[in-house]
């Protein structure tokens, strides 16, 4: 893989930011807030397709990998790819965390714990105002 095939960062003001998300993605992605619990609009999404990150649109999970984990929030068994997410040490909240967030433009998405199920063991628990929902082509599925 040449260097031209990597990702490349997307570099914003914090006005520029401001301007293009809608209010409350601004303060998940970019203020590291959180959306509450059960209100997501994705949480319930079902259908095959890919989710994608509201700041760029790189694909950050495939909807064959969410999964039902009863706390609120959509949740992943993995990311799309490898290098789709990074993470980092939060130690908001008096608590030590993993937060992940977009490789490419490091909007906050979420966290990831250790108790998911199978294949990975992992609980990616994202927030849907980080996401969009691009639904899978008609007859086509993703996993």
């Amino acid at each position: 893989m040449s260097s031209d095939d990597a990702p490349r960062k997307i570099v914003k003001t914090d006005a520029e930011w401001r301007r293009l998300l809608p209010r409350a993605a601004y303060k998940v992605t970019r203020k590291h807030g959180t959306e509450p619990p059960w209100t997501g609009l994705l949480l319930n999404e079902k259908r095959p397709g890919t989710y994608r990150c509201v700041g760029c649109g790189q694909a950050l999970f495939a909807a064959a990998d969410k999964f039902e984990s009863g706390t609120g929030w959509p949740s992943y068994t993995r990311p799309i790819a490898a290098d789709a997410v990074e993470t980092a040490r939060d130690r908001s909240f008096w608590m030590v965390r993993t937060e992940v967030h977009c490789a490419r433009c490091d909007a906050h998405l979420g966290h990831v714990f250790d108790d998911g199920p199978a294949p990975t063991g992992l609980r990616y628990c994202m927030n849907s105002l980080a996401m969009t929902f691009e639904p899978a082509e008609s007859g086509k599925t993703d996993g």
